[in-house]
């Protein structure tokens, strides 16, 4: 190192003159330095001389140091000359044109960088020397100097390691190519028993839990400390604090230190917390040498119509000020995650378990989804009396989705409002070791039927005009537009569906219906041929149109309800004859001709991807709402292509169901088996049907949510 204490202007070759000698360098050298000069550019920190003191600053890899040499300088001083260990890099503005001195201008700016971290603390030097008009030494500002390298590194690039310095980390983007971190809501529970959702505990209380959390590290590379003074802190913002929490690895050096008791070591005091809501700054050990600390980023919420899913968690070295002062941030490293959303899952998908309530008059039944799930091949779970407490509807009370993030994914329960009797089923039987749970309590809002699940469907993956919705729509029922009386799902509960981003909802018309679901007008099944899938739709003109075909071939007194006993059965010339029902239907028609036109918007569809199944309905004189006149065949269990359909009980012709045989006949071209299941008594007088009374818990897309075009 140069350091002689007092030097004349032409004693030493100094960093002026070695800049004025590499000028002529060939020129792709000269164009290499420039790129290395540049790219510090967005990274100046400025550095203040002190000409009466030594002074210390650590310089961190990756950024430059900005003196302004003019402001620093004696009042008298005319020129100046740089030295400096042969680890320091630097460039002068503007650039000198002799190998002396070079003149003090007020634009006079030195800039300088360091190609490798230091092996001590102030191992390296950097002294300015000031001169008079007569070439006289005027004083000599001395700066010693420590280099680190500081890195907060995510897994930016969405492979499943962190990777070091990622110029992306720091802000996120959408797509195949996108880049910056993901955030899984800590939301399942490592415990079994006497269980809370993982993110409302304390602490970290399983080594499985980690798993959950997304792994950050800090790297460094540096002398074995820091100079005396300087410290590490790791810091979010009060409006983050809410949305995560961050966990450190302990060290055995840390042990050693006698920050734990080793006879009373436990897990937790292995993970502590270092920042969350009630700490938004901590400060972290450094630790040097060539080391990584390891760290994982729990979150707590999803997004909402008040957090868009961003967090960013930033890393700051702190530089010691007056006695009495707090430290300065003299660098900052930040990373930014995105919050992974729910996403639910279409009919489409593998199923992976069917759940179903047995209640006192629904043995028969259960029976029948039993053997048809034993047909297809995947798990059935079937809900007790004693746990659902008379409470058969098993759709309404809850839906299934999931989180995603390249280090881990599990299944994620959406509990509704509606809290009946099935209200502790989806906390108490589903939550647990990688199942996750969450919900949207009403507060203040009125909860209607609308807020029950069977009114939240989601398509299969569509186009729409162009714009790919890989992960389909979510698609709930709403009132009409244009009513002001009407019921409609919680705004919370809409709120957080449309805050998800990847399953952009549609909003349909389902409040003309007595209960006012979705799912009571429309489903989708797997298809081989267009889009994959086939939106059905129940149809009274379809229905009529079976009905009227029956009477003309001569088959008007075949009985409707047929084997469900005289009280019940009606004659299709009867039907044909009524006309409230005509008109009932009429206006049943208008409005699922209404959601038509949108689903066919929304989704892209034509009418070709569309089947209408023969489906009537009455509708209430009191309430002017409708419900299935007979068994709503679209309100089916889909299994891969095995339908479990409501058993209509059609007229029969020849001792076979006219309605099977119809449904029977348009579903057969897609390759799809229909099993019918008398829901009769137990679930359609009580204004419900299959789909009601079970639900399916899917396999997840293959497709990635992050790489979605928002």
């Amino acid at each position: 190192m140069n350091s002689s204490p007092q030097s004349s202007p032409g004693e030493t070759m100094d960093r002026t003159q070695q800049q004025v000698q590499r000028s002529e360098l060939p020129e792709v050298i000269q164009n290499a330095k420039k790129r290395v000069a540049e790219k510090y550019r967005p990274m100046h920190r400025t550095l203040r001389l002190d000409i009466t003191k030594p002074n210390r600053a650590v310089h961190i890899a990756g950024t430059a140091l900005k003196i302004n040499l003019y402001m620093s300088a004696p009042p008298s001083s005319r020129f100046f000359s740089v030295k400096c260990s042969p680890q320091v890099q630097i460039r002068i503005s503007p650039a000198p044109s002799d190998a002396g001195p070079a003149p003090l201008r007020s634009s006079s700016v030195l800039l300088f960088s360091m190609d490798s971290p230091s092996v001590a603390v102030n191992d390296s030097k950097l002294s300015v020397m000031y001169y008079g008009k007569n070439s006289e030494v005027l004083a000599k500002a001395v700066l010693h100097l420590t280099s680190v390298e500081i890195y907060l590194d995510v897994d930016a690039d969405r492979d499943g390691e962190v990777e070091r310095n990622n110029p992306n980390k720091g802000s996120w983007t959408w797509g195949p190519d996108g880049q910056g971190a993901i955030l899984l809501v800590n939301c399942d529970s490592e415990r079994t028993y006497g269980k809370r959702v993982d993110s409302e505990q304390k602490d970290v209380t399983r080594v499985s839990d980690l798993k959950d959390m997304s792994p950050m590290l800090l790297r460094i590379r540096g002398p074995p400390s820091l100079p005396e003074g300087y410290k590490l802190a790791l810091h979010i913002s009060q409006k983050d604090g809410s949305s995560l929490r961050v966990f450190r690895t302990r060290s055995t050096e840390d042990v050693h230190r006698g920050l734990i008791n080793l006879f009373y070591s436990s897990f937790v005091k292995d993970y502590p917390l270092v920042v969350g809501k009630e700490i938004l700054s901590q400060e972290v050990p450094y630790r040097g040498g060539n080391s990584e600390s390891k760290f994982y980023v729990e979150g707590l919420r999803f997004p909402d119509s008040d957090f868009d899913g961003l967090v960013q968690i930033n890393l700051s070295l702190l530089e010691p000020s007056s006695k009495g002062c707090p430290e300065t941030p003299i660098f900052t490293d930040r990373v930014v995650f995105r919050v992974a959303p729910w996403i639910m899952t279409p009919n489409t998908l593998t199923p992976v378990e069917v759940f179903v309530c047995s209640t006192s008059d629904n043995a028969q039944f259960v029976k029948a989804v039993r053997r048809l799930v034993q047909d297809y091949g995947c798990k059935l779970k079937i809900c007790s009396e004693f746990k659902n407490r008379g409470d058969r509807w098993m759709q309404d009370e809850m839906e299934f989705g999931y989180i995603d993030s390249p280090h881990q994914r599990f299944p994620v329960v959406l509990d509704s409002p509606r809290d009946r009797g099935l209200q502790d089923f989806p906390f108490d039987e589903l939550l647990g070791p990688d199942f996750g749970y969450v919900s949207r309590l009403a507060n203040s809002e009125e909860v209607t039927s609308l807020d029950s699940f069977g009114n939240l469907e989601v398509s299969p993956p569509v186009t729409v005009n162009g714009k790919e919705y890989p992960l389909g729509r979510i698609i709930i029922g709403v009132a009409f537009p244009t009513t002001t009386q009407g019921r409609n799902m919680t705004r919370v509960v809409q709120d957080f569906l449309w805050a998800q981003k990847v399953q952009e909802p549609i909003a349909l018309y389902s409040d003309w219906l007595t209960v006012g679901h979705v799912d009571e007008f429309m489903t989708f099944v797997p298809a081989p041929d267009r889009k994959g899938f086939r939106l059905l739709l129940a149809s009274p003109e379809a229905g009529y149109k079976v009905f009227r075909r029956l009477q003309i071939h001569g088959h008007g007194q075949a009985n409707m309800f047929d084997g469900l006993g005289e009280k019940q059965e009606i004659k299709v010339d009867d039907i044909l004859a009524d006309e409230k029902l005509q008109a009932d239907n009429n206006f049943v028609q208008g409005c699922i001709d209404w959601n038509r036109d949108v689903l066919k918007r929304e989704l892209g569809l034509e009418d070709d991807d569309i089947i209408d199944l023969p489906i009537l309905f009455r509708v209430d004189e009191e309430d002017c709402r409708a419900a299935a006149f007979y068994p709503d065949m679209v309100n089916m269990l889909v299994l891969g292509r095995t339908l479990g359909v409501p058993k209509p009980f059609g007229p029969r012709v020849e001792g076979r169901c006219a309605l099977e045989a119809e449904m029977i006949r348009l579903m057969e071209p897609l390759g799809l088996s229909c099993t019918f299941i008398d829901d009769f008594s137990s679930y359609h007088q009580l204004l419900g049907e299959v789909h009601c009374g079970s639900n399916v818990r899917r396999e997840a897309f293959t497709f990635r949510w992050w790489h979605l075009q928002v």
